[in-house]
């Protein structure tokens, strides 16, 4: 699992980049923590850089727009999901285990699969 930080240093409405084996960003979204590769699909753009709207966030470059629960574009000019990750809070530090490969969220490579 990857440290993040402490719970009180995410603000509602704020994000934190943080290195897995590719950039993460930890969103908190009205007080639920959500965590998503950090780049856009559609052109290497920071997500934690953009724009965060319930729980979606669209990125700074182009736009796009991705749900923080599945990691699915609502549209072009993404086409491609980002993956999720856990978020676990334990005694009020904030930790992502990171998503790999096959196991990815089961969401994501389904909705990948249908696209």
């Amino acid at each position: 699992m990857i440290y993040v930080a402490e719970l009180t240093d995410i603000l509602v409405g704020e994000s934190v980049r943080v290195e897995g084996s590719v950039p993460i960003a930890v969103f908190n979204a009205d007080g639920e923590l959500y965590a998503i590769d950090d780049t856009c699909t559609h052109q290497d753009a920071s997500l934690s850089d953009g724009w965060l709207e319930g729980c979606a966030v669209e990125c700074p470059l182009h736009a796009a727009c991705f749900d923080l629960r599945t990691g699915r574009p609502s549209g072009p000019p993404a086409k491609k999901p980002v993956r999720t990750h856990a978020v676990t809070v334990v005694d009020g530090l904030v930790y992502v285990e990171e998503s790999v490969g096959a196991d990815a969220p089961v969401g994501v490579e389904a909705w990948a699969q249908a696209s």
